[in-house]
C-alpha cells in the first residue's frame, strides 16, 4: 500500500488542510533554520452566499502561492542558483 504523500506536498482545499500545511512547513522551515513569510490571513468578511469571487477563493489562491515559495525556499539557494555559461 503506498503511503500518503506529506501535506505540503497537496495544495489546501479548505481551512483545516491549509492550517496542515502551514504548520507542516514551518515546522520543516523551523527545523531547518529557514525563515518564511507568515502565511496569508484567514478570511474575516465571508458572506457565505458563494460569491463569485469569494474571499475564500483569493484565500486559497495566496495559500498556493505561499506553498510554493515556501517549498522554493526550504529546498535551499543551490537549487535555483542561475548555471553559468559552461556549467555542466
Amino acid at each position: 500500500m503506498p503511503s500518503e504523500p506529506p501535506s505540503s506536498a497537496i495544495p489546501a482545499t479548505d481551512l483545516a488542510s491549509a492550517r496542515a500545511l502551514f504548520a507542516a512547513l514551518q515546522a520543516r522551515a523551523q527545523a531547518g533554520g529557514v525563515a518564511l513569510r507568515p502565511p496569508p490571513p484567514e478570511p474575516a468578511s465571508c458572506c457565505g452566499r458563494g460569491c463569485n469571487g469569494c474571499v475564500w477563493e483569493g484565500f486559497f489562491h495566496a495559500t498556493e502561492y505561499w506553498r510554493q515559495q515556501a517549498l522554493r525556499q526550504l529546498e535551499g539557494p543551490e537549487t535555483h542558483a542561475p548555471r553559468m555559461r559552461g556549467d555542466a
